[in-house]
């Protein structure tokens, strides 16, 4: 892990709040370029009413426009919790060169938790990947989130009785 993971981890962290915000899941995520960053997203699943409108997609998405191409050599895509598989295959079709991830997803991550889908040999891109870059912050953000959500559901069936 270098200073520059963990400051762009942070700045990932930002985003994740901006989702809590909107009442998504707080998952940020951004791509760099060349020290800069040229996509950046949150979760938007749940507004937008997309299943595909995770952070990394919509990182991607952006990223992808900032450069007028999909294929995003030579960048990395930071996100603060570990990808799913729709957004591992995602990062593989983009040609991101690297991932790195703060929290690890024990139910979905298809990166080191549930699957190791970018280390699947005969694929037609390697993706690099680093993982634990802040993870307890990142692991803290999320649980705080779902701990809210599950008062705020008790609460809503007390008022309900």
């Amino acid at each position: 892990m270098t200073e520059q993971d963990e400051y762009w981890m942070r700045q990932a962290m930002v985003l994740a709040a901006k989702a809590e915000q909107e009442n998504e899941v707080p998952v940020g995520a951004l791509v760099v370029h060349n020290g800069e960053c040229i996509g950046q997203g949150w979760n938007k699943s749940i507004g937008n009413h997309d299943a595909t409108a995770h952070a990394e997609i919509m990182a991607l998405r952006q990223a992808g426009k900032v450069l007028g191409n999909y294929r995003l050599l030579e960048c990395t895509l930071y996100v603060t919790l570990e990808p799913c598989i729709m957004c591992a295959g995602a990062m593989i079709h983009s040609r991101i060169q690297r991932v790195v991830y703060g929290a690890s997803d024990a139910k979905t991550g298809a990166l080191d938790s549930v699957l190791q889908l970018l280390a699947t040999p005969g694929l037609n891109h390697l993706v690099a990947w680093q993982s634990g870059v802040l993870a307890d912050e990142c692991a803290t953000q999320l649980s705080a989130f779902f701990k809210r959500r599950r008062a705020e559901k008790k609460a809503a069936r007390k008022q309900q009785n």
